[in-house]
């Protein structure tokens, strides 16, 4: 556990002095974007390491605390599925739902009656977060 805490600041710590040395040295484009994409790379795969490390069972933390639990085992890796699912739907969603409402608003400034047959649109996609709740709901269910 001391491993994964001194990692995690030690990449907070590079990315804060990362932004600060290209901040004083002067960002152009083709730098904001080298350093834009290291940091997300770095703060995804710190992210998907240290959630497989501590949910797959490797981690004797957890084998305390599941007596604390009781008899019922937490599945780890059926609980990032369940996030996973609702979080992928959500940001789906949320892309759907800003091309088809910009659209939908293009359409009702230019023809007011279009209003009722572009909200259906809309509302479509924001159905998709609805069935990623759901799929997170069953998956919860199975544990």
């Amino acid at each position: 556990m001391e491993f994964i805490l001194g990692f995690t600041i030690f990449m907070i710590l590079l990315t804060v002095a990362l932004g600060v040395y290209q901040i004083k040295k002067g960002l152009s484009g083709k730098n904001a974007k080298k350093i834009l994409g290291i940091n997300i790379v770095a703060v995804f795969g710190l992210l998907l390491f240290t959630t497989t490390l501590i949910y797959s069972g490797y981690m004797p933390v957890f084998a305390q605390g599941s007596e604390t639990v009781g008899a019922q085992e937490v599945n780890g890796l059926g609980l990032i599925a369940a996030a996973l699912s609702t979080g992928l739907a959500a940001i789906g969603a949320g892309i759907a739902v800003a091309i088809s409402s910009s659209a939908a608003l293009g359409a009702i400034s230019e023809n007011s009656s279009l209003l009722g047959k572009t909200l259906i649109f809309v509302g479509l996609s924001e159905g998709i977060a609805i069935y990623g709740l759901i799929v997170s709901i069953l998956i919860l269910g199975r544990l």
